[in-house]
């Protein structure tokens, strides 16, 4: 999966002023943090520390702009890189900008939301405003969005410029399929509105864009009325066809469960008697003689939104759907909790985490979209021979429905009707040589991957090799046995060189898209690199053969597009000079013929 290389990569160069004093110098109505910036240089995935030159903390759009503005305006001699950062949960350094500028995007949170409560109602968000907080101040009216992620403590931007996926996506899509419109900074600082009718290809291309194509300032979020309560299901399966068959009869149904996820448990000890502290079994008994040592067992989640005035109504609709289930009967755990204490469910354990001291260690985190049709040769290997046991962290796999994805959106993913998250959201021990440790993590990631594109899982799974595929059916010609041009070879040559570099690495994951764009391309200025949580170098799309060979060829075309754009000036100033030389010409012969004839000529 390649995306349009673009990241606003301007970094400081000391041909340059002083640029700590230029920036300050801009006109603002927030401020450049020079000094209390170490904290911009950790993130989630707490492996990658890049400390930036400076931080911004604008208080209104336009200081983002005047920021970018300037750091264009010092054209393509600087390298000073910008990222935007959210609550900061990149996984590997995303929303870092070694020797560059930091966005702070919290600092717009301040920012009012306004909520419209019409026909459709929506609220208009900064894009540093919190999950959280929307949800909030949305239920102050009765509503909330439609759609979620687990963890709410994540800025809209930085979701928006991913997808935004959780337990909601198979009936609403991903958050991304919920927004009506955007206002956008882009890289050369302009602020743009951009909606379905204005701006289309802009509001596509960030959606889901990685942060590629600019920094998300505001967003109108589509609602619905809230609920007041839920009740909350678990059941166990212990034969993965039934479990599988079971989360896509679910999720094609029309009516259903209002969140349907599921979750891999490989050899936990008194895995129910955990789950006493936030549920209860329907048989206690049968529930405590329940062994899960030693066991793969598959867990699926469940949610069914209610008023309490409709309780009964729920309950019956509850008991009819899990009829339709072959769980194993022993293992049915219900509760019934208030709708923000369902949605903020994750952070109970942050905070519990936290206090353990165990929330700021490496997250390797390994994302996966695989298509319903590989999803038992994947389970058979990665969850029979690669994995062991899931003490590191869940690992959560669940079906989507494509039809609730819109493609016009920059996300990249299966093409079939049904497809599943596999995330692998391990926590690694730090300075640990053992199987917590995060070399073995990240070994295990490369082993699954590495099945993936081997057990041809979707045969172009790595980026490096789609590209040097791609590049060569587009600029090498078969009848003559020739290259376009000698550099499009040396590109070739690279792309295959970096594949070969990545390969030799023990327990390395495959590059990302930036690294990629810019061990091949080189760094461009005037693009945006990041945006809060951009997990982008962990996020792997197994597609089809044809759907990422499509899509990268594109992306080709947008590359060639630019090439021979380039090409056209070089020309341009090519046909100037020969004028000039030309002209230099007539000039010397005129000359010439005046010294001839004896005239002076000055």
């Amino acid at each position: 999966m390649i995306v349009l290389l673009s990241c606003i990569t301007l970094k400081f160069n000391l041909c340059f002023p002083d640029i700590p004093s230029s920036l300050k110098s801009l006109p603002l109505n927030g401020h450049f943090s020079f000094n209390e910036i170490h904290h911009t240089a950790r993130d989630f995935g707490n492996r990658y520390q890049f400390l930036p030159l400076a931080v911004l903390h604008p208080k209104s759009v336009s200081d983002i702009a005047n920021t970018i503005r300037y750091i264009w305006q010092l054209g393509p001699g600087s390298e000073l890189t910008v990222a935007a950062r959210g609550h900061g949960h990149s996984l590997q350094g995303q929303a870092q900008a070694h020797r560059g500028v930091v966005v702070n995007m919290e600092s717009l949170g301040g920012l009012k939301m306004h909520t419209y409560t019409g026909k459709h109602p929506y609220v208009d968000v900064s894009g540093g405003e919190l999950w959280i907080n929307v949800l909030h101040e949305s239920l102050k009216y009765g509503l909330a969005p439609k759609s979620w992620t687990d963890y709410l403590y994540l800025s809209v931007g930085g979701t928006l410029s991913n997808a935004g996926i959780s337990g909601q996506a198979f009936r609403h899509g991903p958050q991304i399929s919920n927004v009506y419109q955007l206002e956008i900074v882009t890289g050369k600082g302009e602020v743009l509105n951009c909606s379905e009718k204005k701006n289309a290809d802009l509001f596509y291309g960030v959606l889901g864009g990685l942060g590629q194509f600019g920094i998300i300032t505001r967003a109108r979020i589509s609602l619905k009325p809230a609920p007041k309560m839920v009740k909350w299901i678990r059941v166990l399966y212990s034969d993965f066809a039934i479990f599988v068959r079971d989360q896509e009869h679910l999720i094609s149904a029309q009516n259903t469960f209002d969140y349907i996820e599921g979750f891999v448990i490989i050899n936990r000890t008194g895995l129910l008697n955990n789950w006493r502290s936030s549920f209860n079994p329907q048989d206690p008994v049968q529930a405590s003689q329940f062994e899960s040592d030693g066991r793969t067992l598959y867990c699926l989640e469940l949610a069914k939104n209610f008023n309490p005035d409709k309780i009964d109504i729920i309950n019956k609709e509850i008991e009819k759907l899990l009829s339709e289930l072959s769980y194993i009967s022993s293992t049915l755990f219900m509760s019934e909790v208030s709708y923000v204490e369902f949605l903020d469910r994750v952070h109970v354990s942050e905070v519990k985490l936290r206090s353990k001291g165990l929330w700021e260690v490496p997250h390797p985190w390994l994302n996966l979209l695989v298509p319903g049709s590989k999803i038992h040769d994947f389970a058979l290997e990665v969850f029979g021979n690669i994995l062991t046991d899931t003490s590191n962290g869940p690992i959560l796999i669940y079906p989507v429905n494509k039809s609730k994805w819109d493609n016009r959106t920059s996300v990249v993913r299966p093409d079939e009707d049904i497809f599943y998250l596999v995330a692998s959201l391990s926590s690694a021990v730090p300075h640990s040589t053992g199987s917590d440790g995060l070399e073995h993590i990240l070994t295990q990631n490369k082993r699954i991957l590495d099945f993936c594109e081997e057990g041809h899982l979707g045969e172009n799974l790595g980026v490096v090799s789609a590209l040097a595929k791609v590049h060569k059916s587009t600029h090498f010609n078969g009848n003559t046995n020739e290259w376009i041009t000698p550099e499009s070879e040396v590109i070739h040559d690279k792309i295959e060189q970096i594949e070969v570099e990545q390969n030799s690495q023990d327990g390395a994951i495959p590059i990302t898209q930036e690294e990629l764009s810019i061990k091949v391309f080189g760094q461009r200025s005037g693009y945006v690199t990041g945006l809060g949580m951009r997990p982008s170098s962990s996020s792997r799309n197994i597609v089809g053969h044809g759907d990422n060979i499509k899509y990268v060829t594109q992306l080709e075309q947008k590359v060639q597009e630019q090439a021979d754009q380039i090409q056209k000036q070089a020309d341009k100033i090519q046909e100037q000079a020969k004028g000039i030389e030309v002209a230099n010409n007539k000039i010397h012969e005129l000359v010439e013929a005046k010294r001839g004839t004896g005239e002076d000529v000055g």
